[in-house]
């Protein structure tokens, strides 16, 4: 039978206190002090320890050989591995090391002369329009003792001839040994045959823009001579594919911010932020010493910093935006780059700098190898577990969680308020329940593949480049990724069914274990729907956008009118003031480009809208104003009010399209 409401109501009193504090903690938590967070986090593990004593000790089926002790161990095995992960992250997460005021009294360190930065853009299939900008941007770096040079993988004459025309040096070698990583180390070995080698290297994708300060700030943190390497965060200027098919790119902040913005500098405080590719800088000293970058895994970044550890380098972390690229466009680009980052992370896990392996590297780096092992191969695998085992007790009757209803409020509630509380507090607002189920969710399969090949079989297994640009302009179903979510889906409302409507699994005769896997079925239905949803994505437009409303001059002839711009593009442009008939040419002036000629495409009943013909000088000029400003692109925070209307937007755009 299910409990009394009274003893149901007295098993929300940790939950209601716990509550309460949360109202509070705004106000007296300094989330940069390291006390605070120590307090906050040290709670949760406590809570976290005594919901899993309470899980292993009363929730579980009695050993035998029978399907409830199956399958109710093996959820219990799954679930306290990844319970050792989240532990972990909270300890990684009880520091905080934020180097901005460093950087800035050790800015111009090195003096009068400039220490020379060579800047290595790897490149392997992407188009000139993702290109120029990044060249563009890496020329107009603040910092007058440079070399760009493009290292071109796919040997194209074509951008072998316009590196030519931006006076920028071009790399080709005859095979692609080694993928990115190989890539790299030729041109390294180029470079140290030249009359005066770079003292210091810079890594971008080919999609990656710097912002202008993006070595003089870098490279202020190199006035410690133990530091090897500097990783600065990924800001992104288009919406990832879960913000964009669900339409949250301005509400929701893309799925690796809670990492850069708030892990890695948790890292730093630990000393074990690692590389992430683009948007580094390192030393050419320590870069030489260990020989180039480390071929052993694909994910060569995060080896590159375990590899300098092992020789005595340190690795630091800049959290401010000093680079902006493109983040996958499409759900499975999306997944792939993450099912590439777990197949290298396990690689490095199995290599001689893996956690159990005779090296140099110190225990704290062996745990960050380790926290990221559990992070990979519990996480992806107990998300699919969450969404399989309680079907098992709908079409089995099989009992995966043993469990009164005021127990579980009691254990696990409390539990997860608090970590709900504690990790929005720390990250801004970030952690949005169902939002987070879904993105690991939607690459658990592969992702979880990838992890056990990956320790079973670590070598054999091809670089996989993610793809950039491309035609985003119609809606595409993603129907292969959708179909494991769907059928649960189906699966999950076909069990809930039977057990509403069959005498066999009546209420009156479960008891709290109903009552438990109901709750449990009823989330994963949203999960699942939001899933379903998210895999059906949505046309892209343009890019980047300059939004912020600016005084304009069209020029027509001997005529000028005062107009305002709301919505800048590469190509295009909306005016505000007066309206224009089609086909009207005349030049626009804008502030620190100059007169752009265009001709009216539209009118409007308040303006019209310009087809631009800038120069190729206003060009650069347009491209650098868009991607090199040091502005933060992108949503850095959870905005609630304007997440639920774009939820709402995204369900009426669903219902009405089918």
């Amino acid at each position: 039978m299910f409990p009394h409401l009274s003893e149901v109501q007295s098993s929300f009193v940790l939950i209601t206190l716990l509550a309460g504090f949360g109202l509070v903690l705004p106000a007296v938590v300094d989330r940069t002090n390291v006390l605070h967070r120590c307090l906050l986090l040290g709670l949760a593990a406590l809570l976290a320890v005594r919901y899993a004593v309470w899980r292993i000790t009363e929730t579980v089926a009695p050993f035998g050989l029978t399907l409830d002790m199956l399958a109710s161990w093996s959820l219990l095995a799954l679930e306290m591995l990844a319970l050792v992960g989240s532990l972990s992250a909270f300890l990684i997460m009880s520091r905080l090391r934020l180097r901005s005021d460093e950087a800035t009294q050790h800015a111009g360190w090195w003096g009068a002369k400039s220490p020379k930065v060579s800047i290595l853009i790897a490149t392997y299939n992407e188009t000139l329009d993702v290109l120029e900008r990044t060249v563009i941007g890496a020329k107009s770096l603040r910092h007058d003792n440079k070399e760009v040079l493009i290292l071109d993988d796919g040997r194209r004459d074509w951008l072998r001839d316009y590196c030519e025309r931006q006076g920028v040096r071009y790399v080709r070698r005859p095979d692609n040994k080694g993928s990115k990583a190989g890539n790299i180390n030729h041109t390294l070995f180029l470079l140290a045959q030249d009359p005066v080698p770079p003292d210091f290297i810079a890594v971008l994708d080919a999609d990656f823009v710097p912002h202008r300060g993006f070595i003089s700030r870098s490279m202020a943190l190199f006035h410690d001579p133990e530091v090897g390497l500097v990783q600065t965060p990924q800001h992104f200027f288009n919406a990832d594919p879960i913000q964009h098919n669900m339409g949250l790119s301005r509400s929701y902040p893309d799925e690796q911010r809670f990492f850069f913005d708030h892990m890695q500098p948790s890292r730093d405080g630990w000393g074990i932020a690692f590389c992430c590719g683009t948007s580094s800088m390192a030393r050419w000293s320590a870069i030489q010493e260990i020989d180039g970058f480390p071929t052993e895994s694909i994910t060569e970044d995060f080896m590159l910093t375990l590899t300098l550890q092992n020789a005595g380098w340190k690795s630091v972390y800049l959290a401010e935006p000093l680079t902006e690229g493109l983040a996958p466009e499409g759900l499975k680009e999306y997944v792939t780059q993450r099912a590439r980052w777990c197949l290298g992370l396990m690689q490095i896990a199995r290599s001689s700098l893996g956690p159990l392996a005779r090296n140099n590297l110190r225990l704290r780096d062996r745990w960050s190898v380790t926290d990221s092992v559990f992070y990979w191969l519990t996480t992806f695998p107990f998300r699919i577990a969450a969404i399989v085992y309680p079907l098992l007790y709908w079409f089995g009757n099989i009992t995966v969680v043993d469990a009164r209803l005021p127990d579980v409020i009691s254990y696990f509630g409390a539990y997860y308020i608090w970590i709900l509380i504690v990790l929005n507090l720390l990250s801004r607002g970030m952690v949005v329940p169902i939002l987070n189920d879904v993105s690991q969710l939607i690459g658990a399969i592969p992702i979880s593949r990838a992890a056990i090949v990956g320790l079973l079989k670590p070598k054999g297994h091809p670089f996989s480049v993610t793809a950039k640009g491309g035609d985003r302009s119609r809606i595409v179903v993603q129907w292969r990724m959708m179909a494991p979510f769907a059928a649960m889906l189906l699966l999950t409302l076909l069990g809930l069914t039977i057990g509403i409507f069959s005498d066999r699994f009546a209420f009156n005769d479960a008891g709290d274990g109903k009552a438990v896997v109901l709750f449990w079925t009823i989330y994963n239905l949203f999960v699942l729907s939001v899933t379903i949803i998210a895999c059906i994505e949505l046309p892209r437009r343009e890019r980047h956008v300059a939004d912020a409303p600016e005084k304009a001059e069209f020029i027509i002839g001997d005529t000028r009118r005062t107009l305002w711009i709301t919505s800048l593009k590469s190509d295009t442009v909306r005016l505000r003031g007066q309206p224009f008939p089609e086909g009207t040419r005349g030049h626009l002036r804008i502030a620190d480009i100059g007169d752009v000629e265009g001709y009216v495409i539209a009118r409007l009943p308040d303006g019209a809208r310009l087809h631009l013909l800038p120069t190729d000088p206003q060009r650069e000029a347009l491209l650098l104003r868009f991607y090199a400003e040091d502005n933060m692109p992108g949503v850095s925070r959870v905005r609630t009010s304007a997440l639920l209307g774009d939820i709402a937007r995204r369900l009426s755009f669903n219902s009405g399209s089918s």
